[in-house]
């Protein structure tokens, strides 16, 4: 595996390129933001492991230039920012997975590779269309009516997985798991809230909501859009 290591501890950097190194991968080190950005969007890579907290550019705006640039390389960002806003914000960012310092390096190496399990881009459906809603994931576009939709990250990662499961319920936990990457409820309104923009926006310039709220099950979106 080709993993670009963008890490601006001088120890913490050394660390992972050994660890890594003897596990067979090849390791390319940057320690600032702006080289970390040029050679994620210039070179190829299996993985990227960014630190969030680079000098130059941070590490959650190479990220988000990565993910306009429509690099859709896997990335796992480190951070010692272990609180709910910010893996919230890492994933919101764009990031595919989110380790906390102080991290073991069997660890780090297994959520790599669970990373690189994932099926190619290539083997997943990439256009939604649930009635009059049409949702491309390469291009990260939605629209309704043939109208746009303009949606931030997390909206559109929640009518993602609703388009996905059309006429079936999607529970809190499963858009906790499957959207924020939460394996536990962090007993806030999180998944309300984006919701409710999400549903805001669906619904402006048309008289109907896509999505049901089915009362003590969770979401529905119907069938037929």
């Amino acid at each position: 595996m080709r993993i670009l290591l963008a890490e601006d501890d001088a120890e913490t950097a050394a660390f992972i390129e050994r660890g890594l190194g003897e596990l067979g991968h090849v390791v390319t080190r940057v320690a600032g933001g702006e080289n970390a950005l040029h050679l994620g969007a210039t070179e190829t890579f299996d993985a990227i492991v960014l630190d969030r907290m680079l000098p130059g550019i941070e590490g959650l705006d190479v990220l988000r230039r990565l993910r306009a640039a429509s690099v859709r390389v896997p990335v796992l960002v480190l951070t010692a920012k272990g609180g709910i806003a910010d893996r919230v914000a890492g994933l919101d960012a764009g990031a595919d997975d989110y380790l906390v310092k102080p991290f073991a390096l069997a660890e780090l190496a297994a959520r790599l590779n669970a990373l690189l399990r994932r099926p190619p881009i290539s083997d997943v459906i990439t256009r939604l269309a649930v009635g009059d809603i049409v949702l491309d994931v390469l291009r990260r576009d939605v629209t309704r009516g043939g109208r746009p939709v303009h949606l931030q990250p997390r909206e559109f990662a929640l009518l993602d997985l609703l388009m996905r499961n059309a006429g079936r319920v999607v529970t809190r936990t499963m858009f906790l798991e499957h959207v924020w990457g939460f394996h536990f409820d962090p007993q806030t309104n999180i998944v309300e809230s984006h919701l409710s923009r999400l549903r805001s926006k669906l619904r402006e310039g048309f008289a109907d909501d896509p999505i049901e709220t089915i009362r003590g099950a969770g979401y529905r979106m119907r069938a037929d859009g």
